[in-house]
């Protein structure tokens, strides 16, 4: 049996390997984004990598077909290393309240100019980018560092004492409501990023003003429905680096101990509630958009997208906005198309599980693709922009200050060279790739009892991983026009 099911998988692994590099090829090469490099001088040309990440791919799923036949992730298999003091957590919780109030102070009080400001660097970059990035590399470290989260601890910690006795929030968190809050507020801050078009976009003030309207926002979540519930399901930001935090090899548990993990393991056993699937395939949608509305195709194409806004009667700005705003929805939707694609086939291996059932079972074998878009559009942008904090640290206020000595730094631009960003860009994209595949094929050995089965139903999550990977190259492969 298992000489059969390694046979039919080189089979259609070989045919589904031609399908790869035509899909490869077939994307025009016109696109470039915020953050993202173009093609340089590159040594090897762009078709060539095309067609050596789909061989990539359908050699990893050959591989896993035929060597990976039983489950590996579906456990742990955590190791303690320290057990952290518990008054780290505190002091962590301290520099992450200090940390925003430097953002808010420098938003109001300071130069209301993007790149002279410490607010714009560290919340588009430091915060945006960077934290992710941490998170892969260390675990869920906002969670230790969230200054709502800190503060709301506080305020409970406080009353507690009062009512000399634990409080309890007086709602209870609906159920039906899941995560589409936190799905609204990364929604919510792809649209001011990417859509919002008026000059203050950018500007320090409008920034502090939306980051404590935030603040007010997590706070009364918290003050309703409890710290650790609204954390886990309604705060944007914490539930977006908590999904790459289970990428982790690190991680912490509930004794205090840091420890050791499986990579991968940690998202096996991610809770999956209303508006999972969801947020995943926002993150990967909007960072999608922001390189598809920043490539030639776009631009070139821009006026003729604002048309029928403007015979509406809409005036410049808001159709402006109306289109990037379709453009935002539809690249989340198509995201969420192509899953659901794979999905129906999956589905057809038989009829043990609805397709409702396996959407949510194999979502979080696209975490590792979000990173991978986020990694892959954004390295250019932490790489060289994140340098920045480093002066503006001294300058916060952007008044020629320089407190620790470093505001004469400026950012070197020959750190690393226009060709190896392109190669991390890609490594990304293929081992993020690789690593939805490792997952997919792990659950559907769980799922299947028959390997013949499981080996089936990942030709679809192949496709699946080849279009994403297709789309990514795209978006990385040519300089704008």
């Amino acid at each position: 049996m298992r000489r059969l099911v390694r046979s039919r998988a080189l089979v259609l692994g070989a045919r589904l390997g031609l399908l790869a590099l035509v899909l490869a090829l077939a994307f025009p090469t016109a696109a470039q984004a915020h953050g993202i490099v173009g093609r340089a001088d590159l040594p090897i040309p762009v078709w060539l990598f095309s067609w050596a990440a789909a061989i990539v791919l359908v050699v990893s799923f050959v591989a896993l077909s035929a060597l990976w036949v039983t489950p590996q992730l579906q456990r742990q298999h955590r190791r303690r290393l320290i057990r952290l003091p518990a008054a780290a957590e505190w002091l962590a919780s301290v520099v992450g309240v200090g940390l925003f109030a430097l953002v808010v102070y420098s938003g109001f009080a300071g130069a209301q100019v993007a790149l002279a400001n410490f607010s714009v660097t560290f919340i588009y970059v430091v915060f945006w980018v960077g934290l992710p990035v941490l998170s892969v590399m260390c675990g869920d470290v906002f969670r230790a560092f969230s200054p709502w989260r800190s503060c709301a601890r506080l305020i409970v910690a406080l009353v507690g004492v009062v009512r000399r006795g634990p409080g309890r929030a007086p709602l209870r968190y609906p159920r039906w409501l899941g995560m589409w809050p936190s799905v609204a507020g990364l929604v919510g801050f792809g649209w001011m990023e990417l859509v919002y078009v008026l000059p203050d976009r950018d500007q320090p003030s409008t920034l502090a003003a939306l980051s404590v309207a935030y603040f007010a926002a997590m706070a009364l979540g918290m003050a309703l429905f409890g710290v650790d519930e609204w954390s886990e399901r309604g705060d944007g930001f914490a539930a977006y680096f908590h999904l790459f935090s289970r990428l982790s090899a690190v991680t912490r548990d509930e004794a205090g101990y840091v420890c050791l993990r499986r990579p991968l393991s940690g998202l096996t056993d991610l809770p999956l509630r209303r508006g999972t699937v969801a947020l995943i395939c926002t993150i990967i949608g909007t960072t999608t958009f922001d390189g598809l509305s920043n490539g030639g195709l776009w631009r070139q194409n821009e006026l003729s997208l604002q048309a029928p806004f403007g015979d509406l009667g809409f005036h410049q700005i808001p159709a402006i906005e109306l289109t990037y705003s379709a453009g935002l929805v539809l690249c989340i939707l198509l995201i969420a198309g192509i899953y659901r694609l794979g999905i129906v086939g999956v589905a057809s291996i038989g009829d043990r599980y609805t397709k409702d059932e396996l959407t949510r079972t194999f979502a979080h074998t696209l975490v590792p693709v979000a990173f991978a878009y986020v990694l892959a559009h954004y390295f250019s942008l932490l790489i060289w922009q994140g340098q920045a904090i480093g002066f503006l640290a001294s300058d916060p206020l952007g008044n020629g200050a320089n407190i620790f000595g470093t505001s004469a730094y400026q950012i070197n631009y020959h750190i690393i060279s226009y060709a190896a960003i392109w190669y991390v860009q890609v490594a990304a994209l293929l081992a993020g790739h690789v690593g939805g595949l490792i997952l997919a094929h792990d659950r559907a050995l769980v799922l299947y009892d028959e390997p013949e089965d499981a080996v089936r139903s990942q030709y679809w999550m192949l496709a699946v991983m080849v279009a994403f990977t297709s789309f990514g190259l795209w978006l990385l492969s040519a300089v704008g026009t």
